[in-house]
């Protein structure tokens, strides 16, 4: 029994001095960079440098592990306790192991036979060869230095007859000096101005492309015209802008319409030097609508905000909260499920504003802040994306819900 015992004790150790193959990036690294890095680690994508192959990645192993050990990236802010979401970026624990454990052991690159495949994208795009193509109409000179006052182009869309857009990408042509693009549809039929549904795609850092579910699409009606609203940030170098956005459409008019709703607050009116003052806004809903997801917005006073749906029964749930809101990456939320609101159900959206000198964003805290376009003020919106069902007349001006 003796000699039996030191021989499991000799494979114990045998297991414990080699035990399981030290990950390497071929077979180990690569699948979880692909699927949760690689779609802005790549040229022409936000991120400032690449993740498409070994030599590209080796330097960057330390780097890597530190990230996703404090789980800065893959960038991602909602509470996990609240609701799931589609596009959640978050990192198992199994691959953060995986990334600390390779980079611990060296970074090994691995048997090239295991590499997967890349990823396949279109260059430039996120959505795949857009149907349609419109840029802001003229090349927009950007100074050195400076604050440029938001801009707006109006551009025509020359189209003959309605169309359905079923994703929808706005990018940036110098990334370096737009902070932002929104762009609105001015429909010739309807104004949705009042409610936000005439938002057609925007982009800021962290705000993934809009690719709606199959039988659901943005309405484009013949004679549309486009609404840029470019927000530039000079960095140092004159150069010129000219943003553009892309459109896939659909072939055939979907079950669903969708719209982008807001609760939103203009006159919040954030005290100098308060650390945490609250400010809130509401949406009441005027019919059924399924809510697809979320998007919150403030400025660099920014300290978290929170969505919870209040059923007309007066039972509520939060949707989405945001502990620690980063201006520097605007974010959707994309339920797995559409959430159906009835009418007469609102959603409450409450945020909070550090103004004090704690906060080390804060351009002044001695000056009470307003509601403005510019990064040293802020603002308060609660956009979610909702979509009604399609029927084939004219529609109501004024949207589907209230502010």
């Amino acid at each position: 029994m003796q000699i039996v015992h030191a021989s499991v004790a000799v494979l114990l150790s045998s297991a414990a001095m080699f035990g399981a193959a030290k990950p390497s990036y071929t077979k180990d690294v690569a699948p979880i960079l692909n699927k949760r890095c690689v779609e802005c680690h790549r040229p022409g994508e936000a991120a400032p440098m690449t993740f498409q192959s070994y030599k590209e990645v080796r330097p960057w192993a330390k780097a890597i592990k530190g990230a996703v050990l404090a789980k800065k990236m893959p960038p991602w802010l909602a509470d996990p306790n609240h609701s799931r979401f589609a596009n959640d970026r978050r990192l198992s624990a199994a691959e953060i192991e995986t990334i600390v454990s390779w980079a611990d052991n060296g970074a090994p690159e691995g048997d090239a036979k295991d590499l997967p495949p890349a990823p396949e994208f279109v260059m430039g795009w996120n959505i795949g060869k857009p149907d349609l193509i419109f840029d802001i109409g003229q090349d927009v000179e950007v100074p050195s230095e400076g604050t440029v006052p938001y801009k707006y182009f109006t551009v025509e869309t020359n189209l003959k007859e309605d169309v359905w857009v079923e994703a929808a990408e706005a990018r940036a042509d110098k990334r370096s000096v737009v902070h932002h693009i929104i762009a609105f549809v001015m429909d010739p039929k309807e104004n949705l101005s009042g409610t936000g549904g005439n938002l057609l795609v925007g982009w800021a850092p962290g705000d993934p492309p809009v690719i709606f579910q199959p039988g659901t699409a943005k309405l484009l009606r013949a004679g549309s015209k486009l609404r840029f609203q470019m927000h530039y940030t000079p960095n140092g170098k004159a150069t010129t802008d000219r943003s553009y956005i892309g459109l896939r459409l659909a072939k055939n008019a979907p079950k669903y319409r969708a719209y982008t709703g807001r609760a939103m607050n203009f006159g919040l009116r954030i005290p100098p030097g308060d650390p945490n003052y609250e400010v809130k806004a509401t949406f009441t809903a005027k019919e059924d609508m399924r809510i697809n997801g979320l998007m919150p917005h403030m400025h660099v006073r920014g300290k978290d905000f929170q969505y919870t749906v209040v059923y007309p029964d007066g039972r509520s749930d939060v949707l989405l909260k945001v502990p620690r809101y980063d201006f520097n990456w605007q974010l959707g939320y994309r339920f797995e499920e559409p959430l159906l609101l009835p009418k007469g159900a609102r959603i409450d959206c409450v945020a909070h504003y550090d103004n004090s000198p704690n906060n080390k964003y804060n351009p002044d805290p001695t000056k009470e802040v307003r509601w403005g376009d510019q990064t040293w003020e802020e603002m308060m919106i609660g956009w979610f994306d909702y979509t009604l069902e399609w029927k084939p007349q004219p529609a109501a001006t004024g949207g589907a819900g209230e502010e």
